[in-house]
């Protein structure tokens, strides 16, 4: 018994006021999606373990939460939002030729296999942009991501830019197999550059492939870094990516958030389904980004429809924490009003609250206990964020108090 009543480890309860508060903050940044043209959609909590197979590249199955239908089906509990848009977006929209725009919020679930504290089930919104492979659509969704960041509040906020384009170009300059290129990818996130070096020159790497990969630490900026990265560019491909992202600064700038924006040309993408820019949004009160994303121009054609795409995912309790941290006040109103009554008085009650929730006003109806004196209940309202307490007592008089300000008023209502 004693473990029912616990959570398991990784997962949480939220009430309250952090609950009102999470719910706010959501509102709030959905606002910001609705603003840019998107579409509310809802997919499955759980899916086929096809949705989230290796070749699709979101984290190792070993990572899913995974159970069996009747049929013997393997579903798993969804690790990420975006394959499950990207099975939607090849099926119902599959004849759909022009951009579409979805966004959602949603809980995923991972079973970290070295918990470390971390949440295995968090809240993630996010947004999806199906179908245009243009710089302008990846100028949008950095934005957007801006913006959202912006109406909440956040004004420390740095969102860091890569292109796997050029990664990938160094890579294959190199001329690493899978094996390898994952041991540097390894060493390049722990920004062990002279890790690389060793490894590049154990594996007899040529001498300018090695030096392009010990200068990646130095690709981390402002614009002014992209110069650089084109001179370290091996190839073509290397130098398309830069200049892509150079056409990307310069629309943001017509947005006015580029100074939002910093490039980081050693990023490595941490889905295996990113094809062009990636993307990570940090403040600080928290270790981990609170926004990912990235281009992710294959991942449809694994669910039957070629079509580019872009997105990216807000991790909502992560972005709480740092608010938190930071001291920002997550905008939550007191809502509720609370009718306190002595038990002859229902009839009074009843009427009052329905008139209140006629006016649109939250109520919350009570019967005083004998037992209890209205300071107990004063202190239940201000501990639950109600804004105000109406006490109908059996006289017929009514006190009223502001729970924000503690004031107190008698009204005599003997009729």
């Amino acid at each position: 018994m004693e473990k029912l009543l616990h959570t398991p480890e990784g997962v949480r309860d939220i009430y309250n006021v952090e609950c009102g508060k999470k719910l706010a903050l959501e509102n709030r940044l959905k606002k910001t999606l609705h603003l840019f043209g998107y579409h509310d959609i809802q997919t499955p909590t759980f899916e086929y373990f096809d949705v989230f197979r290796k070749e699709i590249g979101t984290i190792p199955s070993k990572d899913l939460y995974k159970f069996f239908d009747k049929e013997g089906n393997t579903l798993v509990l969804r690790p990420d939002i975006t394959p499950s848009i990207a099975r939607v977006a090849a099926t119902l929209f599959g004849e759909e030729d022009l951009p579409i725009r979805l966004c959602y919020t949603g809980n995923t679930f991972i079973n970290h296999s070295n918990n470390q504290g971390r949440l295995r089930e968090v809240t993630q919104m996010g947004a999806e942009l199906i179908g245009d492979d243009s710089v302008e659509a990846d100028a949008e969704m950095l934005a957007m991501v801006i913006e959202s960041m912006q109406a909440i509040g956040l004004k420390e906020f740095q969102l860091s830019v890569g292109h796997l384009g050029f990664f990938q170009s160094l890579i294959e300059d190199a001329t690493l197999d899978e094996e390898a290129r994952e041991r540097v990818v390894e060493l390049i996130n722990n920004r062990n550059y002279f890790g690389v070096e060793e490894y590049l020159d154990s594996i007899m790497v040529k001498r300018s492939s090695k030096e392009a990969f010990a200068a990646l630490g130095n690709l981390v900026g402002g614009v002014e870094v992209l110069a650089k990265a084109k001179n370290i560019a091996p190839n073509s491909s290397g130098i398309m990516a830069v200049k892509r992202l150079e056409k990307i600064y310069d629309i943001l700038e017509l947005y006015g958030v580029e100074k939002f924006v910093t490039f980081d040309l050693s990023m490595t993408g941490n889905y295996g389904y990113y094809t062009g820019i990636i993307f990570r949004g940090y403040t600080f009160g928290t270790g981990d980004a609170v926004v990912k994303g990235g281009r992710y121009d294959h991942l449809l054609e694994k669910f039957g429809k070629t079509s580019a795409s872009i997105g990216f995912a807000i991790v909502i309790d992560e972005l709480m924490n740092a608010l938190i941290r930071q001291k920002i006040r997550i905008v939550y109103t007191r809502k509720n009003a609370i009718i306190l009554y002595d038990e002859s008085r229902a009839r009074d009650a009843i009427r009052l609250a329905k008139d209140f929730r006629a006016k649109a006003k939250n109520t919350e109806l009570i019967k005083k206990s004998p037992e209890k004196g209205l300071e107990d209940y004063i202190r239940f309202g201000k501990e639950y964020y109600a804004g105000s307490l109406v006490y109908i007592k059996k006289s017929g008089e009514i006190t009223m108090v502001n729970l924000v300000t503690g004031e107190q008023k008698e009204v005599n209502n003997n009729k």
